[in-house]
């Protein structure tokens, strides 16, 4: 029944401040959509982001969100670049579970303590 993910919606406290984090140092793509919504494409899916409150059905707070990121890059390029950016690698690199297999991680937080897990396949 379920092939893919299209989007998720993360709730942030500035969209704009999220829109540059995730893009200079994800490098995913920033969109503008419906009634000026923001969002980042990378690949064939996009994160929508939102304002707390801006969307009553969802109940999700800021920096709730946990998300893993898969990166055609090395560990060792993805730490280097974290490096340069000046973002604190958390936890990682480190061994653990894919939806497809072993991946090895690194764990950073977004502006907003969104746990963003990047990694690679083994």
């Amino acid at each position: 029944m379920i092939n893919h993910f299209d989007h998720i919606v993360i709730t942030v406290s500035n969209i704009e401040r999220s829109v540059d984090f995730y893009e200079s140092v994800l490098f995913m793509t920033p969109i503008t959509f419906g009634n000026g919504r923001r969002a980042l494409k990378f690949g064939d899916q996009k994160i929508n982001l939102q304002l707390l409150g801006q969307e009553t059905r969802n109940k999700a707070g800021i920096g709730s969100a946990d998300i893993c990121l898969i990166s055609d890059w090395t560990t060792e390029k993805v730490i280097t670049h974290l490096t340069e950016k000046k973002v604190t690698i958390i936890e990682g690199p480190v061994e653990k579970s894919g939806a497809n297999g072993i991946i090895i991680s690194v764990y950073i937080n977004d502006p907003d303590k969104n746990l963003i897990e990047i990694s690679r396949y083994k």
